[in-house]
């Protein structure tokens, strides 16, 4: 039997990692004598993330173009050049069958070296707006799947498949792990548990919102689970009580999705993707500070099929208590909200993307 090699890259935030770990492990599954080696980008978050899921990664010297003039954008075009070298060497030397990019910045220069020797290279899109890198290694890709439809205007038409995002398989049944939840992060079962998630790095504004609504939280009988992120755990841990869990990282997601009733979420494409198989009721404030504001776009497609709630970090001042309270009033709503987000899950996107790997083997 053939033994495949993979490489797979992405990363600089949980979005771009979890989704390569996901594909990863399914091509695992299907081909147990694979080889795979991960790229990643030097001082982000894959390097500790990849060897923690039990994969060899190497890392690029590279990072982002900043928007105003830095030390870091007049670099750039040397980092672009060292990584596009050391991907020519990390090909040569591996020799993969097929190279997968889920996005970030050291999946650019390895995909245009993968492609520039005639190999196989996937990109996995996961946002209703793609970044410039995916847009311009489309050009080259085999293949390219998508999250989202009508992503024509931005792609080769005749390669895109629409997949999905990939997302933790433990998150299928939650309802099943319920009570153990509840139990490992020591809540009441008779009272509302709120989850707020800003992403792995943690989210300034929504922080701050939660701050200052704490205290109406707890009036309210309602207990929370608050992930503020590693930036912000030192500003926020003295919040630590029975009814309210700071912490700066989760470990265990199938777990605080089992045990909440309520979610604040940030809109990146993959937490998107989790919500919509979790179909619990959220309220999203998108980042306005990513490319496109795609954070917004990715909400509204939720929110147009009546699957969330959307508010904007300008109208939390004025709006979020009054959603957050009505919401919490209103279990009809929490139900229709509920059902509608579970509509849009696709539970199998995996698959399908190890599916498309495989007709380039």
């Amino acid at each position: 039997m053939t033994q495949y090699k993979f490489i797979l890259s992405g990363g600089g935030t949980g979005g771009h990692i979890y989704p390569a770990i996901a594909i990863a492990n399914e091509l695992k599954l299907q081909f147990p004598d694979a080889e795979f080696l991960f790229v990643g980008a030097k001082d982000k978050m894959e390097m500790q993330k990849v060897p923690q899921a039990g994969y060899e990664i190497k890392g690029l010297w590279i990072a982002g173009l900043q928007r105003k003039l830095t030390l870091q954008n007049i670099m750039f075009p040397l980092k672009l050049a060292a990584s596009l070298l050391e991907s020519r060497r990390i090909i040569k030397q591996f020799k993969p069958n097929v190279v997968i990019g889920t996005g970030g910045f050291a999946s650019g220069p390895l995909l245009q070296a993968a492609g520039s020797v005639g190999i196989p290279t996937v990109i996995q899109e996961q946002n209703s707006f793609p970044g410039i890198t995916n847009k311009l290694l489309s050009k080259k890709a085999n293949s390219i799947c998508v999250a989202y439809e009508n992503l024509e205007r931005f792609f080769p038409k005749e390669k895109i498949i629409l997949t999905g995002n990939p997302v933790r398989q433990d998150l299928i049944d939650i309802d099943s792990k319920r009570s153990e939840a509840i139990t490992f992060y020591g809540l009441d079962p008779n009272k509302k548990t709120l989850l707020v998630l800003g992403g792995s790095l943690g989210a300034r504004r929504i922080n701050q919102l939660i701050e200052k609504e704490l205290q109406n939280f707890v009036s309210q009988e309602v207990q929370v689970i608050w992930q503020c992120g590693k930036l912000y755990f030192e500003d926020y841990k003295k919040y630590n009580q029975p009814n309210v869990k700071v912490v700066d990282f989760i470990e265990r997601m199938d777990f605080v999705y089992a045990a909440s009733d309520l979610i604040i979420s940030r809109a990146g494409a993959s937490s998107v993707s989790e919500l919509c198989i979790v179909g619990k009721p959220v309220i999203f404030i998108p980042s306005p500070n990513v490319a496109e504001d795609h954070q917004t776009k990715n909400a509204q497609a939720i929110v147009e099929a009546k699957g969330a709630i959307l508010l904007k970090e300008t109208e939390l001042e004025s709006e979020f208590s009054i959603v957050f309270e009505a919401l919490l009033k209103d279990s009809e709503k929490q139900h229709q909200l509920s059902e509608n987000i579970k509509k849009l899950a696709k539970p199998n996107a995996t698959k399908v993307i190890v599916d498309e790997i495989k007709k380039l083997l």
